[in-house]
């Protein structure tokens, strides 16, 4: 039997529920006590899924992750629920019911679209992940939704199903794939199997080269809670449309085809783009509802004169533009009592914890400071959150 099989047992079970708030630094005072009574192998299944479990938390909260069953990959590869969920929630007010979920993992995103009421095959290759996914459906009172398949999803028939969505392996032996003919499978077999769907969704690496989208998808770049996710390549929804999308919200950026805007003076505010918003290559977007420009052609920060709010940026009162100098900095956060230091850089080689060192904030205030370039210049802008 592998740990699943184990911990799928009454037996497991009940171990699972003892062991699920086991602090880690107790983990072997623990094992030692429990394999007085259950045999080694049941009691090590329980301990590592309980750690699985505690780190799932942070992308599945706490109700979810303390009934689902993980790997090490599965914990480390799968979608954040609330991405998983905008994306379902997306198909579903599209009008799809059915879903080819390939490359499907341990079914974080085969559980989000079951819950938006969508029928999902859900295939992967591997028969431990594939069991997992499994497991989680029934875990989750969703399996009435969710067949699960191991299988190699190059040879599964999706006729019949009204869309695919591919989540593509993008981590090897040696970590993080970049190249996206890398991807297993690789990204242009992905693209063939949506254009043969009516409808399809691509997760792919929010890094993904512009140039590498195909013209007949439509690419999404989202970002959760300012941390930017995934991006998504649609097909059958809007060709050639790109967009950001932050969560929560959702609040969705499209691309106007807007030129790059100019390099301008710093103003009194500095607007710093959500994630989402850069990797979609929509500045040019920000800047024209913030009536700004950029500090320099080749960063991504906005400066303006005004204060226009704006749910895809985060907006800074800047009082200082000092030439970079960690002497005057160092002298100016001694005169302004700053003792929390935010340091933000784009575009600078300094290290922000190298600088804290250097200049040694102390005293009752805070204050943000970007290393940044402006006009190619080296700068230093402090300021503060509006």
């Amino acid at each position: 039997m592998n740990d699943l099989d184990l911990l799928l047992t009454p037996e497991g079970s009940a171990l699972l529920d003892e062991v699920r708030d086991t602090d880690p630094a107790r983990e072997l005072a623990v094992a030692t006590r429990l394999r007085r009574e259950h045999p080694a192998e049941l009691v090590s299944a329980a301990l590592g899924q309980a750690r699985l479990r505690q780190r799932a938390v942070a992308k599945f909260g706490a109700e979810d992750a303390g009934r689902m069953f993980f790997t090490p990959n599965g914990v480390e590869q799968s979608t954040r629920a609330s991405v998983a969920a905008y994306r379902a929630r997306r198909m579903a007010e599209s009008g799809i019911t059915s879903v080819a979920d390939l490359c499907c993992g341990i079914g974080g995103d085969a559980i989000a679209l079951a819950r938006a009421g969508i029928r999902v095959l859900a295939v992967d290759r591997d028969p431990q992940t594939a069991a997992t996914a499994r497991a989680n459906a029934e875990a989750l009172g969703l399996a009435g939704l969710v067949e699960v398949r191991e299988a190699d999803v190059t040879e599964v028939d999706t006729a019949g199903f009204d869309a695919v969505f591919v989540d593509p392996a993008r981590r090897g032996g040696r970590g993080r794939i970049f190249d996206p003919e890398a991807y297993s499978p690789p990204l242009s077999w992905a693209v063939s199997a949506a254009r043969r769907a009516p409808r399809a969704a691509l997760k792919i690496a929010p890094g993904v080269p512009h140039e590498a989208v195909p013209e007949d998808a439509e690419a999404e770049w989202i970002s959760d809670h300012g941390d930017v996710k995934e991006a998504v390549l649609w097909f059958g929804t809007e060709p050639g449309a790109v967009r950001a999308t932050l969560l929560p919200g959702p609040r969705s950026l499209l691309s106007r085809g807007l030129p790059d805007p100019g390099v301008r003076p710093p103003g009194r505010y500095l607007y710093e783009p959500d994630g989402a918003v850069i990797r979609a290559h929509l500045v040019a977007e920000v800047a024209d509802r913030v009536d700004g420009g950029l500090l320099d052609a080749t960063i991504a920060y906005v400066t303006a004169d005004t204060l226009r709010p704006t749910p895809y940026a985060t907006a800074y009162e800047i009082t200082d533009h000092l030439p970079f100098s960690v002497k005057r900095l160092k002298a100016l956060l001694r005169e302004r009592q700053v003792g929390t230091l935010t340091v933000k850089k784009r575009g600078s080689a300094v290290e922000p914890e190298e600088l804290r060192r250097k200049v040694k904030p102390q005293g009752p205030h805070a204050a943000t400071v970007f290393l940044t370039r402006v006009a190619g210049a080296p700068a230093m802008l402090i300021g503060h959150p509006v």
